[in-house]
């Protein structure tokens, strides 16, 4: 038996198997640990679908690699992974739901995944025994299918150990100890007794570099013994297997292939084949989250009660569907659990706070994913970073705020969506709200619309206080939905007057020490600034890609103060602190505090935003303190707005001319007032997230997860003048070695008269695919669609003529100059 590996796997489902099985073929001494039988967890009772379709970037590329994977294991394990590529039929009821399709097909093509289009009289004509008179139409994926979870385990199990690794059955991990340079893992040996499995009484330790959690069910467990949050909580999902029906069995008799995967999306089910009959996956209302703490000993590969009134409408929704199922009975039942997370994605990669700890928890589709996570995972493990940028599942997108009754009720809810129509602008209700800055109560009087991000709500949009009747906040469309014009409104009224955004979700770290400027210059790519400056610069990855963004504001010689996305305070504050204390002894002591609810922000910005500000301004000569000369562009001040003290920044998002104002939260409420107050003489307009998303994009400013991430170089996003070449930083030599492979630039877009893209479409130079989008928008500015995106380095030529793809058909889209509004920035550099 090892006691010493590179990496230790524990978790021997799919999902474990896989990433040992990437990690020995990488090269990696590994060990796999499965306190039971490899597929004892969920693994065994899985359905085993492959479904592509998913709206994210980096899951479809999990996904499709899988797919991929799958296919060619027997090959070189010479196990076969029971994979019946029969395709995967998606139906559509409604227009929407073919709305929606579309939108997934522009991902999709983003990636390269096949997918057809069919009419409800080419189904009929095909599958005979559905009935399509009440479809739209429905999207074929013809690749896909589904595969024997327990085969491909066994399959990734074998292929791992012909690549030298090494799989333990029955022994349970009690205890992790980081060393400093390794993990000491306390390991119990299991034995079977009366039925259950119980510890016995031969303990052991295994020493390795690296560890990786797959531990399924069993994840509040693994987040106790390593002393972290993980919100991966199980939720039941029932599946039932019907009797042979005869219809079917003709039809199979008559010589025709095998259905696809049949999904009713709209009906909330998938049906396949199985011997003969049917079986029947609903994803109905109210599936509860059990082992919210722990699984019980007791439990193995075991099944709760099955809960038919629970899935009733979706039971009937099928014999609609597939008539001829109506006289089959039941044949097997199964009701299990399976992983959620909070927004349904898993969470894969660094675990917080935590050196060589690696999670790869919550897999509600695992075998589905299960190939793809150990392949990028591994990437991550070994070459410090993977080909695509996996920050949308990160572990870390979820902080401490988090607790276990957030991470059931949420899961619920995330389960109960599967087949909920994926608006791009949904905002799914449960726990909310939950984590509100002090002047919500009065923004929601005032209309407020809120989105949620990080567990903060923030206003997307402002809508009518009374809403004539039939209007419906919560309407949502892949076109342009009842929000959009109260947004152009808004995204108007910052170009053309003065509107303030709350920003006070925005990430705050506040840097300082005396090794903090030795430390900051060597972990960020920009020069940094003077002290009363500002800087935009950018953190990067190993592989010398944007790992984070950040606008540096300087208070003093070794104090700084680091603004960065509101949506990731953990991910980039746990990136912060490890990189200060690996390069302490070189820089000096660092002192590092997450300030984020200590602040308050709000943005305000437009032409008239020195007017609505000036009548607050308390200071000898209050009308000249905003002035260029005693308040430059891209300059910091601590100034006094009334009773209320202000560290101003002169920077807006919106490309206009406003300061962001960040103030001591508990005086929040106080300086709201104020300044709505003072704004009822110059038309202040509140605004939300929605036109302030739209606004960066007609200055190119580029946003953390969409144009920057861990996928592209500052260089690559086109971004030269906040890289300093002359200096070193963290990840210079291989962001100069990775060249220029994709370029960023902005788009107008002459799209159809009722939608703009979202920034997740592909784009086209005549038929050949030549970049995506990665934002979309509407543009006040020039009255068309806008997008940001990356395309071939030669094609990001202003004035170069391009497709993209939108709905069911390509419009034209100009590559034009970097900020198209204001591109010399005269109005945001306007003196007063």
């Amino acid at each position: 038996m090892k006691t010493h590996v590179k990496a230790l796997v524990v978790g021997g489902g799919a999902v474990g198997a896989s990433i040992a099985y990437h990690l020995a073929r990488a090269g990696w001494d590994t060990l796999l640990l499965e306190r039971d039988e490899l597929t004892s967890g969920s693994t065994w009772h899985a359905a085993g679908l492959l479904p592509l379709f998913n709206m994210g970037y980096a899951t479809s590329h999990i996904h499709d690699y899988s797919v991929k994977f799958y296919k060619r294991l027997e090959a070189e394990t010479g196990l076969n992974a029971g994979f019946y590529v029969v395709g995967n039929l998606r139906m559509a009821q409604t227009q929407a739901r073919m709305d929606e399709y579309m939108l997934y097909a522009a991902t999709a093509e983003t990636v390269g995944i096949p997918y057809e289009w069919m009419t409800p009289a080419q189904i009929k004509e095909r599958w005979p025994l559905v009935r399509t008179e009440d479809l739209q139409g429905a999207i074929f994926h013809p690749s896909d299918g589904y595969i024997n979870p327990a085969d491909v385990t066994q399959a990734m199990a074998k292929g791992a150990r012909q690549h030298g690794a090494e799989i333990m059955r029955r022994v349970q991990v009690d205890g992790y100890r980081w060393t400093g340079s390794e993990w000491i893992v306390s390991c119990t040996k299991m034995v079977e007794k009366g039925g259950n499995l119980v510890p016995s009484n031969e303990r052991f330790e295994i020493t390795a570099e690296h560890v990786v959690t797959a531990t399924g069910n069993h994840a509040q467990r693994t987040a106790r013994l390593l002393g972290i949050k993980i919100p991966a909580i199980p939720v039941e999902h029932q599946y039932i297997v019907t009797e042979p029906d005869p219809a079917l069995r003709d039809y199979r008799a008559a010589g025709n292939p095998e259905h696809p995967v049949l999904r009713d999306a709209d009906a909330k089910w998938y049906v396949r084949e199985e011997r003969g009959g049917w079986i029947l996956g609903p994803y109905e209302r109210n599936a509860p989250a059990r082992f919210l703490y722990d699984v019980p000993e007791s439990f193995r590969a075991d099944l709760f009660p099955l809960d038919l009134e629970r899935i009733e409408e979706e039971y009937m929704s099928m014999i609609h569907r597939i008539p001829s199922s109506e006289t089959v009975g039941l044949k097997d039942d199964y009701n299990g659990p399976i992983c959620y997370t909070p927004d349904g994605n898993p969470l894969v990669g660094p675990a917080p706070g935590l050196r060589n700890m690696w999670l790869a928890e919550g897999f509600s589709f695992g075998i589905t994913a299960a190939g793809g996570t150990g392949y990028y995972l591994a990437q991550m493990m070994v070459e410090g970073e993977a080909e695509i940028d996996m920050a949308s599942l990160d572990p870390k997108r979820y902080g401490d705020w988090m607790t276990t009754e957030y991470g059931a009720r949420k899961n619920e809810e995330a389960y109960e969506h599967v087949y909920i129509l994926h608006h791009p602008d949904e905002e799914r209700p449960a726990c909310r709200p939950l984590r509100t800055a002090p002047c919500y109560d009065r923004v929601k009087a005032l209309g407020a619309q809120f989105g949620c991000v990080n567990g903060f709500e923030r206003p997307n949009y402002f809508g009518p206080v009374d809403a004539p009747e039939g209007f419906d906040h919560d309407a949502r469309s892949f076109r342009r939905g009842g929000w959009w014009q109260y947004a152009v409104d808004e995204a108007r009224a910052i170009r053309e007057g003065v509107g303030m955004i709350d920003a006070t979700a925005f990430t705050k770290h506040l840097v300082r020490g005396p090794g903090a400027t030795a430390f900051l210059d060597w972990f960020t790519c920009n020069r940094l600034p003077k002290v009363g400056r500002i800087n935009l610069t950018y953190a990067l990855t190993e592989a010398g890609t944007t790992r984070t963004e950040y606008t540096i504001v300087r208070l003093a010689e070794n104090e700084y103060y680091l603004i960065s996305s509101g949506a990731l305070t953990t991910y980039d504050g746990d990136f912060l602190r490890k990189a200060a204390e690996d390069r302490m002894a070189d820089f000096g002591w660092i002192d590092i505090h997450d300030v984020t609810t200590q602040w308050g922000v709000f943005a305000v910005a437009g032409p008239r935003a020195r007017d609505l500000l000036n009548p607050l301004v308390r200071d000898a000569d209050p009308a000249t303190v905003l002035s260029n000369k005693r308040f430059p562009w891209l300059s910091v001040r601590n100034i006094e707005l009334g009773m209320c003290p202000v560290r101003a920044v002169r920077v807006a998002y919106t490309g206009e001319l406003g300061w962001e104002l960040h103030h001591p939260i508990e005086m929040q409420n106080y300086l709201f007032d104020q300044i709505m107050a003072a704004g009822e003489g110059v038309g202040l307009k509140l605004v939300g997230a929605r036109a302030q998303n739209w606004l960066r994009q007609e200055k190119s400013y580029r946003a953390f997860g969409n144009e920057l991430g861990r996928d592209a170089t500052p260089l690559e996003a086109d971004l030269p003048r906040f890289v300093d070449m002359t200096k070193d930083f963290h990840g210079k030599d291989a962001m100069a070695a990775t060249g220029i492979r994709s370029k960023c630039c902005t788009l107008l877009i002459d799209g159809p008269a009722d939608a703009d893209p979202w920034g997740r479409e592909a784009l086209y130079l005549g038929e050949e695919k030549v970049g995506r989008l990665t934002s979309g928008g509407y543009s006040v500015a020039f009255g068309k669609s806008i997008g940001m995106g990356y395309v071939r380095p030669d094609l990001a030529v202003e004035g170069q003529t391009l497709k993209v793809r939108m709905f069911d058909r390509l419009w034209e889209a100009t590559v034009t100059c970097d900020s198209p509004y204001d591109p010399k920035n005269e109005t945001i550099r306007k003196d007063g």
